[in-house]
């Protein structure tokens, strides 16, 4: 049996292991020494960097306290009713001892400034004079403002020193100190070049700093509270330290490194093959997400290169237009998605989207389907810009307007079906009305026919007498057609069409059609039609269902009104037409006005709200506007604009 303690077969015996470990262990001891000498010696220039802070901060804490005490006596020596020439003279000698004072203000006991070095001085912190003067009256003392910011956006505190006359409060003199200015007074050269000095609030906010080096806040930085004036204002001394020397270091800093380099390598390299196989894994999750988006989009998406060439297709564009990728992916123009009737348009557009020359919005052109059917789309196309920064290409969004267009259609559609309802609905509240209307004339025929039978049947007829007769009934006839004809134009349904519209003979058709229900309501009715009102674009029929909404609104407005009256004025304001439709009802209140166009909004009991919705509705379509101002005599005024048409 072999002996246990014996060394394995190929393995080095026990001294050649030492021999073997011995100059790593060497190594290892002599870096690790290094490292702590390199340790010790920054610990004591950081213990020696501390010392010489406290020394200074405890000598700028005594120079900032000294200068504000004594410039607390120099203030006191100024007297309440000292004149101006001595004020300014104090006031000079004190701006210029390098205190930090910025500006000096004699106030008296009622806080009004009587003397002020420099003029501007009074014009800041009017608050904080206040305060703080009220802060000195009450302790007997110097008192000490908040920090503020002055006009000039500095920071700024005040220092209030109580005056009094014969015992008795008589003012007090302001000394304004800027924070910036005590730094730049009270910190030598030699102090700021060695620290940064700042003034900080309660929250941390840098008020102000001197030094000559931007320096962040460390470990070995200095706090010490500003008291006076206090209010939370902190000192902070940070230590610049100047740009380290390797000189000294470079022998053991090598040693280290080099010690550390192999180690480093291989592990760099290992951090490397990791952060590629995480960007390349990372890489096919990003473009599975970004294939799976496109993918479901329903907006097609085209990219080509600076020639034009079709590089990339999605598959909405695909199915948008009938061909597939492999098919359009290198085509260059003309495409075989463009609109035969628009081949000329489709290639001027392309010439300059490819010489920069494109729309800056969007634009709509007429496509093909493999299938030969034409549809409209909406083309949105941008630079495309790689990751250099370079445009390598076009990069297009395609819409399918086909169900857009379908849908505005339905829209009109239904708003036409809704418009010819809505006359329907006007002519049967007035039927009973229009029935008298119609009475009336038909009634005057039969008893001119009756009279006319009477005079030939007694054998004693005068022609002329019966030709009189006749032509009474004639008129009456005429009267009664008329009637009718504009019952008929008002509630026939017809496609909308653009036409030049006559505006004075449109409204006086109109106030005929409802002043047959303004007599049965005793509403007087006065137009004050301008001459020569100029003609506007649009659909006559939809223009007068409008103005016989608002007219018959304005009369039902005034069913209770002791002085009804509706007035329609037109006239000419540069290129819009105004036509104004007043009443004098109750009017309507500012809450009901808000959503008075809204639709199914109404202040009738028996109301369905689409009335004015209709109105404006046809207004805008006529590039109009439509609107309600109050009535100053009471009541409402609808206002109607239209453009004149262009000749």
């Amino acid at each position: 049996m072999p002996d246990a303690a014996a060394p394995r077969p190929g393995s080095p015996p026990a001294p050649s292991r030492w021999l073997w470990l011995l100059p790593r262990l060497a190594f290892a001891l002599f870096v690790a020494s290094v490292a702590v000498q390199i340790w010790l010696n920054q610990r004591a220039d950081s213990e020696e960097e501390r010392a010489t802070l406290l020394n200074d901060m405890l000598w700028l804490e005594q120079t900032l306290s000294f200068n504000l005490e004594h410039n607390e006596e120099n203030l006191a020596r100024i007297a309440p009713d000292v004149g101006v020439a001595l004020f300014e003279a104090h006031a000079h000698a004190l701006l210029d001892n390098k205190s930090g004072l910025d500006g000096v203000l004699l106030l008296s006991a009622d806080g009004a400034v009587r003397h002020r070095l420099p003029a501007g001085s009074a014009t800041v912190a009017a608050t904080a004079l206040a305060a703080t003067l009220d802060l000195a009256r009450r302790l007997g003392k110097p008192g000490y403002s908040p920090p503020y910011r002055d006009a000039s956006g500095t920071w700024a505190f005040q220092v209030h020193v109580p005056l009094y006359r014969e015992g008795r409060f008589a003012g007090a003199a302001v000394g304004i100190y800027g924070l910036r200015r005590i730094l730049q007074d009270g910190v030598p050269w030699w102090l700021a070049q060695r620290n940064h000095i700042s003034v900080l609030d309660l929250d941390g906010t840098v008020l102000t700093s001197r030094s000559s080096l931007a320096q962040a806040e460390t470990a070995s930085s200095h706090r010490m509270f500003f008291d006076p004036p206090g209010h939370g204002l902190v000192l902070l001394a940070t230590p610049i330290r100047p740009p380290a020397s390797w000189t000294g270091q470079f022998l053991s800093g090598s040693l280290v490194l080099l010690a550390i380099l192999v180690v480093w390598s291989l592990w760099a390299l290992r951090r490397d093959v990791q952060q590629r196989h995480a960007a390349e894994q990372a890489l096919r999750g990003e473009y599975a997400f970004r294939t799976a988006m496109e993918d479901s989009l329903q907006t097609g998406l085209r990219a080509r290169d600076l020639d034009g060439r079709i590089t990339y297709v999605n598959p909405a564009f695909c199915r948008m237009v009938g061909w597939s990728a492999e098919e359009l992916v290198g085509l260059a123009p003309p495409m075989p998605y463009w609109a035969d009737e628009d081949m000329e348009t489709a290639r001027e557009l392309n010439d300059r989207i490819l010489a920069g020359r494109g729309p800056q919005t969007g634009f709509e052109m007429l496509l093909k389907r493999r299938s030969g059917e034409t549809f409209p789309a909406l083309i949105h196309t941008t630079p495309l810009i790689d990751a250099q920064g370079r445009q390598t290409g076009w990069m297009s969004s395609i819409v399918d307007l086909t169900e857009q267009r379908r849908a505005e259609e339905r829209e009109r559609q239904q708003l036409e079906h809704l418009q010819a309802a809505a006359r329907l609905v006007a002519m049967g509240e007035m039927a009973s009305s229009l029935a008298h209307e119609l009475n009336q004339p038909l009634a005057a025929i039969s008893s001119y026919a009756a009279g006319s039978l009477n005079l030939i049947d007694s054998g004693q007829a005068d022609p002329a007498e019966i030709r009189a007769v006749l032509a009474k009934t004639q008129a009456q006839a005429q009267r009664a057609g008329q009637v009718i004809r504009r019952i008929y134009a008002f509630v026939r349904r017809a496609e909308p069409k653009t036409e030049p519209c006559e505006l004075t003979g449109m409204i006086e058709e109109t106030i005929a059609l409802v002043e047959v229900d303004a007599r049965r309501r005793k509403v007087r009715i006065v137009h004050e039609l301008a001459d020569g009102l100029p003609t506007v674009a649009g659909d006559r029929v939809l223009l007068g269902q409008a103005l016989f909404n608002l007219m018959k609104n304005g009369i039902e407005a005034m069913r209770e009104s002791p002085d009804a009256q509706l007035t329609v004025r037109a006239d000419a304001d540069g290129e819009q037409v105004v036509i104004a439709i007043a009443d004098r009802g109750p009017g309507i209140p500012a809450e009901a006005a808000k959503a008075l166009f809204e639709p199914f909004y109404t202040t009738k009991a028996e109301g369905m709200g689409m009335g004015l919705n209709i109105c404006r509705s046809i207004v805008e379509a006529h590039q109009g506007r439509l609107w309600l101002e109050p009535n100053p005599d009471g009541g409402s005024i609808f206002y109607v604009s239209l453009p004149r048409q262009r000749q």
